[in-house]
C-alpha cells in the first residue's frame, strides 16, 4: 500500500512539475520558475488534504482545474509533434500554446463549476406491462454525496426539485453519503430538509459504496431520523402495487461491517410474483445478475463521468453508463442517472446533475 501512494506522489509531483516547466517556457516566462512549480506544488498538497477529509474546499476545485491543465498541454504536446514534422516556424508556439490551455482551462473549469450548481428534470416512460404499479410516479435521485463541497447548501433545492414532481415514490439509489459521515457539518439540519421530501408512500434508499466505512453505522442513524426507509438487501411490498428492493452495494469502501450482499434469489425469496418488481442498485455494473424476475432496476454511481473526456470511459466499462437501457424483450428496464451531486471536484462537464421523475404505464 505504501509503495502504491508513494508512486502517486510521484506521478503527482512529476505531473506539476511538466506543467511548471511549460509554463515558465510559454506564458509565464517573467515569473521565475522555481515560484510557478511551487504554487501548483502547495495546490496539490492542499488537495490532498481535501482528498483526505480534511475540509479543504480549494483543493476540490484546484483538482478539476489541473485536470484540465494536463489535459488541454497534452494537446498541446501532439500538436506540437505535427509543428516539427511539417518543419512550421515555431518560436513562439509555446508560449502561444500556454496562453490558449489557460483560456481554455479557464472556460472549460468555469462553465464546468457553474453547470454543477444546476440541477436538471429528466422523465422517462416505463411500461412494465403490469397493471398493479400502473401510474405509479417514482422520483428517483443518487450520488447527493453529503460531506462534500457545497452538497449541504444544495440539499433545499434537490429536495424542491424532488416535491415539484409529486413523488408516489422517492428512491435513493445510493451514495447519499460522502464515504465520511463526521464531512457533514450540519447533520440536523440537513436531517430537517430531508423530511421535507413529500411522497405518498415514502422514502426509500439502498447503500452505494461510498455509504460504508467506519462511521456506517452514523450514517444508517441519519437516515432513521430522516424518515428514510433504508433497504439493505431486503424489499417491501408499496400499497400492495409493486414490490421495492433494495441491494447492498458489491464493493463499499470501508465495508458495512458484518453484512455482505447476497443473491437476487435470497434476497427475493418467496415473493408475489403477479407485482412488478423494482429494483434500486447503485452500480450498474450489476444489471447482468438479474433476469425476468426483475421489471426495474434502479442504478446512479456512473456521474455519466462527470468531467469529459471521462464520459468515454464510463461508457467504455459498463453496459450502459446514463439513461434508459433494455437489452432485449426478455430483460428487466434499466434506468441509470447521471446523480444529483457530485463527487470529488463540484464540476460537471459534459453530464448533468438531474432528478429523474419515472412514470410506470
Amino acid at each position: 500500500m505504501s509503495m502504491f501512494f508513494g508512486a502517486i506522489i510521484f506521478l503527482l509531483v512529476a505531473a506539476n512539475y511538466y506543467i511548471a516547466k511549460r509554463l515558465h517556457k510559454g506564458v509565464l516566462n517573467k515569473i521565475p520558475f522555481i515560484v510557478i512549480l511551487a504554487f501548483l506544488l502547495i495546490s496539490a498538497a492542499v488537495t490532498l488534504l481535501g482528498v483526505a477529509g480534511k475540509g479543504v474546499d480549494f483543493g476540490a476545485y484546484w483538482m478539476g482545474i489541473f485536470a484540465y491543465l494536463v489535459m488541454f498541454f497534452i494537446v498541446a504536446e501532439i500538436v506540437w509533434l505535427f509543428v516539427r514534422l511539417l518543419k512550421v516556424s515555431s518560436d513562439r508556439y509555446w508560449f502561444v500554446a500556454g496562453v490558449v490551455v489557460l483560456i481554455l482551462t479557464a472556460a472549460t473549469s468555469g462553465a464546468g463549476i457553474y453547470n454543477a450548481q444546476d440541477i436538471d428534470t429528466v422523465t422517462y416512460q416505463v411500461p412494465i406491462g403490469k397493471n398493479d404499479a400502473s401510474d405509479m410516479n417514482i422520483v428517483l435521485v443518487s450520488d447527493i454525496h453529503l460531506g462534500a463541497v457545497g452538497s449541504e447548501d444544495r440539499l433545499s433545492e434537490i429536495v424542491d426539485k424532488i416535491n415539484e414532481q409529486k413523488p408516489d415514490i422517492v428512491c435513493i439509489a445510493g451514495d447519499f453519503f460522502d464515504t465520511d459521515y463526521n464531512a457533514v457539518k450540519n447533520p440536523e439540519k440537513a436531517i430537517d430538509e430531508i423530511k421535507r421530501i413529500s411522497s405518498t408512500y415514502g422514502v426509500y434508499m439502498c447503500l452505494g459504496n461510498h455509504d460504508a466505512g467506519k462511521t456506517v453505522d452514523k450514517m444508517i442513524d441519519f437516515t432513521q431520523k430522516a424518515g428514510i426507509t433504508l433497504l439493505n438487501d431486503e424489499y417491501v411490498i408499496i400499497d400492495d402495487r409493486l414490490v421495492l428492493l433494495g441491494r447492498l452495494d458489491g464493493n463499499p469502501i470501508g465495508g458495512y461491517g458484518n453484512a455482505r450482499r447476497d443473491s437476487i434469489e435470497t434476497v427475493l425469496g418467496d415473493y408475489d410474483k403477479e407485482l412488478p418488481v423494482i429494483v434500486m442498485d447503485h452500480n450498474p455494473i450489476n444489471i447482468g445478475e438479474y433476469t425476468n424476475e426483475v421489471d426495474l432496476i434502479l442504478c446512479g454511481h456512473t456521474h455519466k463521468g462527470q468531467i469529459f473526456p471521462m464520459s468515454i470511459i464510463t461508457d467504455m466499462i459498463f453496459e450502459v453508463d446514463y439513461g434508459y437501457y433494455r437489452r432485449d424483450a426478455n430483460s428487466p428496464h434499466v434506468i441509470v442517472t447521471s446523480g444529483v451531486g457530485y463527487w470529488g471536484l463540484p464540476m460537471r462537464v459534459g453530464a448533468n446533475c438531474e432528478v429523474v421523475n419515472i412514470k410506470i404505464n
